[in-house]
């Protein structure tokens, strides 16, 4: 997390695992073993913790930022960056303008983790508390909305229609999920599919990219069951922090998502005390599950343990065996909430070895099938269509681009054929701020 701009060559998913100073190294990732998961399939997920700030959301911010940046609709010597985001999104963001030397102004809910507001309290030039929870996302809109009218200083970088932040994960996320699954995956191992909770929908964009490498694969998309959109059109409050905001992002590609689920958040919970509290810890080595693996289920933050429940869901739903290989993220760490834990303890009391038992046979032994959907194509259209009540009546979006999201072939692949002019203007912006010149 150290604030050096060198950093910003270092928003990737294969940083040295340290804590402070490190370099380069291989993509970071963990694999879950069936004594933890209770599914034979293979589930391996890209962990977050080693990105600057801890969370891989500084990817989408950089995805956002940098081609504003070096076209010149950016100019961070006297504009202001605006990141309305439920936590991760706009530390990212405050963390990449800081390292750009401008002032920022980080949105977000009032009810989101501690640890969220003291670390933006020491980087962050502004931050506007906004009502509300997780899902409480219109609030922030709102905010935008209001600063876009009272301010002439700002540029705003919303992560839920910014196709940078699904760019960024298109391309460097399913790059990097291609590079493990080169190393991991066996001659008689098949990669089945990509498993994630969605907030921005940033993150799912890599199963487009991982859909084009293995046209058999799928995308499932999952949120909390306290606020399923997606599977219901519902509404709600959760304590997924990271996901689920009531809406459908404008940069989610439905035409390629081919399930959703939901997750209990009272699930995510529970296992939160189960992977970090001593009790759970030895009641899983008890159960067999590696303790060198245990020592490390602090890298999985609530929506990282709501990933892990996913992919055993779509396991289980597809009956997938040893040979299956299924990927998903941790986003972030626990390190971002152990206010959470600790409100947690205050709460429920000392966390005993019964209480593992009955955690991980109900939530991990336990999980099933429930609340899931696989998605024909009308099944996708409905759910492509609630873009039209927050985006087209309410966020200034077209009628003719949310069609043209769903009928021209053409608009996806267009957007991800950027890749290679944005890396040519970014090369060309270090060549004339010498940035890359030996002193």
């Amino acid at each position: 997390w150290d604030i050096t701009s060198l950093n910003l060559f270092r928003i990737t998913w294969k940083n040295d695992p340290l804590p402070f100073g490190g370099g380069f190294g291989g993509v970071n990732y963990l694999e879950l073993p069936p004594s933890l998961t209770g599914v034979p399939a293979r589930i391996i997920a890209l962990v977050g913790k080693w990105f600057p700030t801890g969370s891989h959301k500084v990817g989408a911010t950089f995805g956002c930022l940098v081609p504003r940046l070096v076209t010149g609709q950016f100019d961070p010597t006297y504009q202001k960056a605006v990141w309305p985001s439920t936590g991760n999104y706009c530390r990212g963001g405050a963390y990449n303008a800081t390292l750009l030397a401008c002032e920022s102004v980080a949105i977000l809910p009032e009810e989101m983790s501690r640890e969220r507001f003291e670390w933006l309290a020491q980087v962050s030039g502004e931050i506007i508390a906004t009502p509300g929870c997780e899902s409480n996302v219109k609030e922030i809109f709102d905010k935008c909305w209001e600063l876009k009218e009272t301010r002439e200083d700002i540029v705003i970088f919303n992560q839920f229609d910014e196709f940078g932040n699904h760019l960024w994960h298109y391309y460097v996320t399913g790059h990097a999920m291609e590079e493990v699954l080169q190393r991991e995956m066996g001659a008689r191992d098949t990669y089945r599919g990509v498993v994630l909770t969605t907030g921005s929908a940033g993150t799912i964009g890599c199963g487009d990219y991982l859909k084009e490498i293995f046209p058999t694969s799928k995308v499932a998309a999952s949120e909390a069951l306290q606020c399923p959109t997606l599977l219901l059109a519902g509404y709600g409050g959760h304590r997924i922090e990271g996901i689920g905001d009531k809406h459908v992002p404008w940069i989610h590609n439905l035409r390629n998502t081919d399930m959703v689920m939901a997750i209990d958040d009272e699930a995510c919970m529970n296992l939160v005390r189960l992977f970090n509290e001593p009790a759970g810890r030895g009641y899983l080595v008890k159960q067999g599950v590696p303790e060198a693996l245990v020592e490390q289920l602090d890298l999985l933050g609530i929506s990282s343990i709501a990933n892990v429940l996913s992919a055993i869901k779509f396991a289980r739903w597809y009956e997938l065996g040893e040979h299956d290989v299924v990927l998903t993220v941790f986003t972030d760490s626990m390190e971002l909430y152990e206010s959470r834990l600790r409100e947690l303890r205050e709460e429920r009391g000392e966390y005993t070895e019964l209480d593992a038992a009955a955690d991980y046979h109900r939530y991990l032994l336990g999980c099933t099938v429930d609340h899931v959907e696989e998605l024909g194509y009308w099944d996708r259209r409905r759910i492509h269509n609630l873009k039209y009540f927050t985006w087209v009546e309410q966020q200034g979006k077209t009628y003719a681009e949310i069609l043209a999201q769903w009928y021209d072939p053409d608009y996806w692949t267009g957007i991800h054929r950027q890749v290679e002019e944005i890396d040519r203007l970014i090369v060309q912006f270090n060549e004339m701020t010498g940035l890359l010149k030996e002193p």
